[in-house]
């Protein structure tokens, strides 16, 4: 496979593998957060963290695959990713998890600018998707979620 050349960068794929690198931490973070929650004493924000691990997990692999297919490596995850010192309530997961949402969002809107078609399309649903769980981890409704 063939790495694009910084001088003939696409804009699009430069977009597509920010994304990307967004969506390798969140599957990190997600994936820690999974490991403080209780499913017995929490299981509603159990839930709520393993589905969007999960979620995030699918959205990295097809990330991979629009990455591929536009004639790029793909950006590999960083071996680790910074976590905050106490994930020891469920308020910390809330509030990490929320933030995830809205750098999601955010990695999800640079996305829709920057890209045309079906790329664009999917990254709306993306977008609106990020920005509808991080209202389940407490956020609220934004009019434009992701800028």
């Amino acid at each position: 496979m063939t790495t694009t050349s910084p001088e003939a960068a696409d804009p699009a794929t430069d977009a597509l593998q920010t994304t990307l690198a967004a969506e390798h931490a969140a599957v990190f973070v997600y994936g820690a957060l999974g490991a403080q929650a209780s499913r017995s004493r929490q299981p509603a924000l159990f839930g709520r963290v393993t589905a969007a691990y999960r979620l995030h997990r699918t959205r990295r692999d097809e990330l991979l695959a629009l990455v591929e297919a536009a004639g790029a490596d793909p950006v590999a995850a960083e071996p680790g990713y910074v976590l905050p010192p106490d994930l020891g309530t469920a308020r910390a997961i809330n509030a990490r998890a929320l933030k995830l949402e809205q750098d999601a969002a955010s990695a999800y809107a640079f996305l829709v600018a920057s890209s045309t078609g079906t790329t664009r399309s999917w990254a709306v649903e993306a977008l609106l998707d990020a920005a509808v769980r991080g209202m389940g981890f407490g956020g609220r409704p934004e009019q434009f979620p992701g800028l």
